[in-house]
């Protein structure tokens, strides 16, 4: 399946190192999270499940951030806590960090573990678990 156009610009737009940092999540992720909506969201490549935000990359100064909004609640190695909801990251900053089997994994809880984020402004920031 071919990466979706926006998120081929977005990527063509970074740096050679962080093309393929960007190229080679965007794939993985394609190939393993079926039937997920993706966006640019914020200026930056985003999947969604029934509207739900489940992961995405950005651009950080020195590195290529890949989030996961219910990412604290996977119980992962390699997933640091992100902020003060229940997001997590990994940080790369080169394609030879990126460890396959480890973002399949996280990806399959991605599916399975979700706070409900499409929601968190009605519930005036409080999160509640789905599924």
């Amino acid at each position: 399946m071919p990466i979706h156009e926006d998120i081929e610009a977005y990527n063509a737009a970074q740096l050679a190192r962080d093309q393929c940092i960007c190229n080679a999540l965007a794939e993985t992720i394609d190939r393993h999270l079926k039937g997920a909506e993706c966006k640019i969201w914020h200026r930056h490549p985003v999947w969604f499940l029934d509207g739900n935000p489940i992961v995405g990359y950005s651009k950080l100064k020195d590195c290529i951030r890949l989030l996961f909004w219910s990412g604290q609640s996977f119980d992962e190695p390699g997933l640091a806590v992100e902020g003060s909801f229940k997001a997590a990251e990994a940080r790369y900053t080169s394609e030879d960090e990126i460890r396959v089997g480890d973002l399949k994994r996280w990806l399959k809880k991605a599916i399975e573990i979700q706070w409900d984020y499409k929601n968190i402004v009605k519930r005036k920031g409080k999160l509640e678990r789905l599924k």
